[in-house]
């Protein structure tokens, strides 16, 4: 049995699909490729899917993981291809590779975020993320279905930093993101929130981040904000870098390949 990993993304309006949708479109797609599945045993078989920590419907996401296992060995790339071809447009499958090492879910341990502010004064953005950064603790509130829970977002923010839209449209940090072509539905002057969050329990979100700044420093955008995964992964602690979770398989592919010289120089004459 083959295991293959993607990435995929959420653009556009598509990133008011549910993930239940999602689910059901890609289903789809793999029947329209023709990828030759796995299914789980039982009265209801059903494709042998791993989804690990989808974004909350409404966000946008250029980082988004899942895992498929087939029956007969495929070739990733032309996967991809495949699989892009059968989903619609802007819910598009980026990267690929197949599973060599165990573990995806567990390298899954920050996200990076965008949160775009508008009608929010760049200025005032920036003095609501200093009094954020300054705080000890940064208590919110969310509605569960047990009631309302307040808990501290302030530990599980590892950077937040705030600028104007002219200043981030071009930039692009490789370590961070795996495309620069965020989702971003207009293009006129407002507050860009960039924000690395670990992954913790309970989950802090956008949402929370945004609470957060409400509380501490009455920051209220007039309108929604519009949010983008840029990318998650596993956290680097000495770099304070979120790095892409598919490395390690990629690594593990090209390990043989890199050991063949080395036994040749060292094989008897």
């Amino acid at each position: 049995m083959q295991r293959i990993r993607l990435r995929y993304t959420k653009r556009g309006r598509l990133r008011f699909t549910s993930h239940r949708d999602f689910q059901r479109a890609f289903e789809r797609a793999l029947r329209r490729a023709e990828v030759p599945m796995a299914y789980s045993a039982g009265f209801t078989p059903h494709p042998k899917v791993s989804y690990a920590n989808a974004a909350p419907t409404g966000t946008g996401s250029e980082a988004e993981y899942l895992e498929i296992a087939l029956t007969e060995a495929r070739d990733p790339e032309q996967l991809r291809v495949l699989l892009d071809a059968s989903l619609p447009t802007g819910l598009d499958v980026v990267d690929a590779v197949e599973a060599r090492v165990s573990g995806l879910a567990d390298r899954l341990t920050a996200s990076v975020w965008e949160l775009r502010l508008d009608g929010v004064d760049p200025a005032d953005a920036a003095r609501a993320v200093a009094a954020f950064d300054a705080a000890e603790s940064v208590e919110v509130q969310r509605m569960t279905k047990n009631g309302v829970r307040t808990f501290d977002a302030r530990p599980a923010v590892v950077r937040l930093e705030s600028s104007g839209a002219t200043d981030t449209a071009d930039r692009t940090d490789a370590s961070e993101t795996h495309s620069s072509q965020a989702d971003r539905p207009t293009d006129q002057p407002c507050a860009i929130l960039r924000l690395v969050v670990r992954h913790v329990t309970p989950a802090v979100r956008p949402d929370d981040v945004l609470s957060g700044l409400r509380a501490v420093a009455d920051l209220a955008p007039p309108v929604p904000a519009a949010v983008t995964r840029l990318a998650q992964g596993l956290f680097d602690e000495e770099t304070g870098t979120v790095t892409d979770p598919l490395a390690p398989d990629r690594e593990a592919a090209t390990a043989p390949t890199k050991a063949e010289p080395a036994a040749a120089a060292t094989a008897p004459a």
